[in-house]
């Protein structure tokens, strides 16, 4: 890869950062990504680092978890020093589900509006997830969810509340 972006860079005048200095910073994304929010296992690490502008294989992520010696526990990944989620290892905070802020970040593709509803769009098997973290959280704009397998249905009591909704959740998807 190295060897390609040197010849790239020649070729097109873009210069790409050696491999080294990607590896550096995709570290700290993931030092970032463990130390602020539930990261459960590999597969939802690697979508986390894909919105970051980090593409990485399941190979690459195994050695970056091993190199930063993170572990792994039932709130999900943690760093060496102990920090995990942002929490400081809270128990209670560990039982609590996760938001609809985190399912979002984890699992929503987009959202759009349609007269009174909202409809989000997931990966494969996030739906459910989603529309139960919404459903939990209680939001008063919000009458009830449907989900199928990547799909979740948002029903709100009028078209001015599901913009609102529909404001909402784009502004947790986009951040």
């Amino acid at each position: 890869m190295y060897i390609y972006a040197r010849t790239h860079a020649r070729k097109s005048g873009v210069f790409a950062p050696p491999e080294s200095a990607m590896k550096v910073q995709r570290h700290d994304a993931i030092r970032a990504l463990v130390a602020h929010a539930l990261v459960a296992n590999q597969d939802e690490l690697r979508r986390k680092l894909r919105r970051k502008g980090f593409a990485v294989t399941q190979a690459t992520l195994s050695r970056d978890v091993h190199e930063l010696r993170l572990s792994k526990g039932p709130g999900g990944y943690s760093l060496p020093n102990g920090s995990t989620n942002g929490n400081g290892g809270d128990a209670t905070e560990d039982d609590a589900p996760p938001t609809v802020a985190d399912m979002i970040e984890s699992f929503a593709l987009r959202v759009t509006k349609a007269m009174n509803q909202v409809v989000m769009v997931t990966v494969m098997g996030g739906a459910q997830p989603l529309a139960a973290a919404l459903d939990h959280e209680s939001w008063t704009d919000v009458v009830g969810t449907v989900a199928g397998d990547d799909t979740v249905l948002v029903i709100c009591p009028d078209v001015r509340t599901a913009s609102n909704v529909e404001a909402r959740l784009r502004t947790m998807l986009e951040s």
